[in-house]
């Protein structure tokens, strides 16, 4: 057995020396929230509430502004998989029945920046970005994944 797991270490070992493996490490996002929002922090599962229109109201009482990238980036996959617990494709058939009773899903926007730019400018806007240096003008709620420090 033991000549196995060596076997098995070593090729291991050895692809991922290779150039061509590539190891999907998902790095990570911060939720960022307009400036003057009063919310300091977030829980993943405030945040679903919010991208799934099951909240629409801050506390203060200004109407939240959720805003998503395209279903097609990665960085949207990885938001609607940590944060939803689906991937964007699989929210269809809720966004269509939620369409029925007047309920909207998030905006879109083509980019991190745009998502930058609506939230800075939107009363009440949330979103996401992938790294903190887009988001130094904005309010950090939530940090998930393998994100450098960003309220320093």
């Amino acid at each position: 057995m033991r000549g196995k797991s060596s076997l098995l270490l070593t090729v291991l070992a050895c692809l991922s020396l290779h150039p061509l493996v590539a190891w999907s490490v998902d790095p990570g996002f911060v939720v960022v929230v307009a400036p003057g929002t009063a919310e300091r922090k977030l829980s993943r599962e405030a945040t679903a509430r919010i991208f799934l229109r099951r909240q629409n109201f801050w506390e203060s009482g200004v109407r939240v502004q959720p805003v998503n990238l395209p279903a097609t980036h990665p960085l949207r996959r990885q938001f609607s998989q940590t944060i939803l617990g689906m991937p964007p494709e699989a929210l269809e058939d809720y966004w269509r029945d939620m369409y029925f009773h007047g309920v909207l899903p998030p905006h879109v926007v083509a980019s991190e920046e745009a998502v930058v730019l609506f939230v800075a400018s939107t009363p009440g806007a949330l979103g996401y970005v992938s790294s903190c240096s887009a988001a130094q003008k904005l309010g950090i709620v939530l940090v998930v994944g393998d994100v450098p420090d960003c309220r320093r």
